[in-house]
């Protein structure tokens, strides 16, 4: 029910999408949706959590790891986009949300912490050295969010790319133009 309701909200927009619309995606009356959720508000709630507690268990996990910052953040930027290919629709949906409910205020202010720790990580590597000092913290983590974010428009499980291949591209690309010189 949620995957459905994820592809619906992603194709039609969340406003342009009924609880009527989700049963007849799935072949049953909407009262068998109600029978497991009790609102079109909290499938959208689950599916951004779908999306939020594999990224917030990223950071999470970068910030209690052993090693380096950046080592850190490394790992951070690489279990984002392990996140996103395994979690795909819903990150593309969380993408989306522009806080018009208090749903969607909810899930942009988690996605404003995960950026402020990751920003956090971004800071304690340009101490350690390793990273340039000169490009602002918060504007880098957006950045590297924003390469992993862009995912969503256009990579492709079934593509000749794989996970491990991504998350080194993109890893590969952005710390070696963030090194230190």
């Amino acid at each position: 029910m949620l995957a459905a309701a994820i592809e619906l909200f992603n194709r039609k927009g969340y406003d342009a999408t009924s609880i009527g619309d989700i049963a007849e995606s799935l072949g049953v009356t909407k009262s068998a949706i109600y029978h497991h959720v009790a609102s079109k508000d909290q499938l959208l709630a689950e599916a951004l959590d779908e999306a939020l507690v594999g990224l917030e268990a990223a950071v999470r996990a970068a910030a209690t790891a052993d090693g380096s910052a950046h080592d850190r953040l490394r790992l951070v930027v690489r279990r984002s986009v392990e996140v996103l290919v395994a979690h795909q629709p819903a990150v593309t949906l969380l993408l989306r949300v522009h806080g018009n409910s208090e749903t969607e205020r909810s899930a942009l202010q988690r996605r404003r912490t995960i950026d402020a720790d990751l920003a956090g990580l971004v800071r304690l590597a340009a101490d350690e050295g390793v990273l340039r000092r000169d490009l602002d913290p918060d504007l880098v983590s957006r950045l590297l969010f924003g390469m992993v974010n862009s995912l969503v428009e256009w990579y492709r499980a079934s593509g000749p790319v794989s996970v491990d291949q991504l998350a080194d591209a993109i890893s590969t690309l952005a710390f070696e133009g963030l090194a230190a010189t």
